[in-house]
């Protein structure tokens, strides 16, 4: 009956679809700008659905960092609202001519952006992911089926119950956007097997979720990666400059893939730099844990190979002081999950040899890791980082979440 019941879903949304691909972008803003008004006008009920998925969680024992993901305030549902409107306010990918010319035979060619057709979200906690990913699917075209954790069912529920009325309201299907039925993994497996039915599944989460929809699914996969975020402090780095980093990269919100998790540096300014950094992070309560020269400090925990390639998400720290730049580009090549990786340096010969040797979605320099963000970007509201290669990557926005076809005229051209 789940199989069933997520690929009747699924069949609406694939005809929800064909009308989406031919609303204009007056008819999608609209809609969009009134599921924005629509969120803060029932926001009552969206946060009293929230209260009850983080009650249920806490009395589970669910730790803090993923209890933090889950909760929603009145300032975090005018973000929600807000992304909607940045996302009304971008230009319309669909129609996009990518290239084009004419041909030495007289045939005119174009390549041009199309919506995919369906995109499955599957994600864990964060009920703004539901806004977010409706936003950015129906602003590119496309029908979207939303497959958020059981934690989050009843903030989900209520958010896509009110998207839905919105997009009523505005003209279009509800069916643009829906909720995938069923808590189990079932239902996450029937719609990962919906092949022909959705065109494109995105997971955004842990590293155990991600695998999973890559490894099992028979839909074609755009993978999002965990952040395990490097900030290397170099010899010449201004030191003020690299603690004000260090600090937001790391403090600034624990529970997201661009926080920084590991932190690298140059030997020369250890002496200096150290006493600095350990300080400013153990008064933010993070701990530190580090290889010997910083565990030389006190309150410092010894760090182990699985400090190394740890995503945190949580108030810690790797630390490591490295002899030279390649040493720590070395490090970062063996432990980064190739997410965001950041250079504090004033030396421009370094910062280009880091950003070359580098090869992660987000190469920063003298800059914080946490600007890793469709919203930083100018993108609106995001729909996942990927940290893979094929079909986009680092922060998705409406260009990444469309195809192409090419549209050939010609008249009366026979080869």
């Amino acid at each position: 009956m789940t199989t069933e019941a997520v690929l009747d879903v699924a069949r609406r949304a694939r005809e929800a679809s064909h009308g989406l691909a031919l609303a204009t972008r007056a008819q999608k803003d609209a809609a969009l700008l009134a599921m924005a008004e629509a969120l803060l006008a029932r926001g009552s009920e969206v946060l009293d659905a929230n209260a009850d998925d983080v009650a249920r969680a806490e009395t589970a024992g669910t730790p803090a960092n993923i209890v933090d993901r889950l909760r929603l305030t009145p300032q975090r549902l005018d973000d929600m609202a807000r992304g909607l409107r940045e996302v009304a306010a971008l230009p319309d990918p669909v129609g996009e001519v990518v290239r084009g010319g004419t041909l030495a035979n007289g045939l005119e060619l174009r390549q041009v952006r199309v919506p995919f057709g369906v995109v499955g979200m599957i994600y864990e906690a964060r009920p703004n992911v539901t806004a977010d990913a409706a936003g950015i699917c129906l602003k590119s075209g496309n029908a979207v089926l939303l497959r958020g954790s059981s934690s989050a069912r009843s903030s989900n529920a209520a958010i896509v119950a009110i998207l839905r009325d919105a997009a009523v309201a505005a003209g279009l299907d509800a069916d643009v956007v829906q909720l995938v039925p069923g808590d189990s993994h079932d239902s996450v497996k029937a719609l990962m097997r919906a092949r022909g039915l959705v065109d494109v599944l995105i997971p955004r989460g842990g590293a155990g979720l991600i695998r999973s929809v890559v490894e099992e699914s028979t839909v074609p996969v755009i993978e999002t990666g965990v952040g395990n975020c490097h900030v290397y402090v170099d010899r010449a780095a201004d030191l003020d400059k690299a603690l004000a980093i260090v600090v937001n990269a790391k403090t600034q919100r624990t529970s997201v893939c661009n926080a920084a998790e590991s932190l690298l540096v140059h030997a020369d300014v250890a002496d200096a730099f150290l006493p600095e950094v350990i300080g400013a992070l153990q008064r933010a309560d993070v701990t530190v844990h580090g290889d010997a020269a910083f565990a030389a400090y006190d309150g410092v925990v010894p760090a182990t190979d699985d400090d190394w390639g740890e995503e945190y998400l949580s108030l810690d720290i790797s630390a490591r002081v490295v002899p030279d730049l390649d040493e720590a580009i070395a490090h970062i090549r063996r432990w980064s999950s190739q997410h965001s990786d950041a250079i504090v340096t004033e030396d421009q010969s370094a910062a280009r040899r880091f950003v070359a040797a580098v090869d992660s979605a987000a190469v920063l320099v003298n800059a914080s890791t946490r600007f890793t963000d469709g919203g930083e970007f100018g993108f609106g509201a995001e729909i996942g980082i990927s940290t893979q290669k094929l079909h986009a990557r680092g922060p998705m926005g409406l260009p990444e979440m469309t195809s192409t076809k090419y549209v050939v005229v010609g008249d009366g051209h026979t080869r």
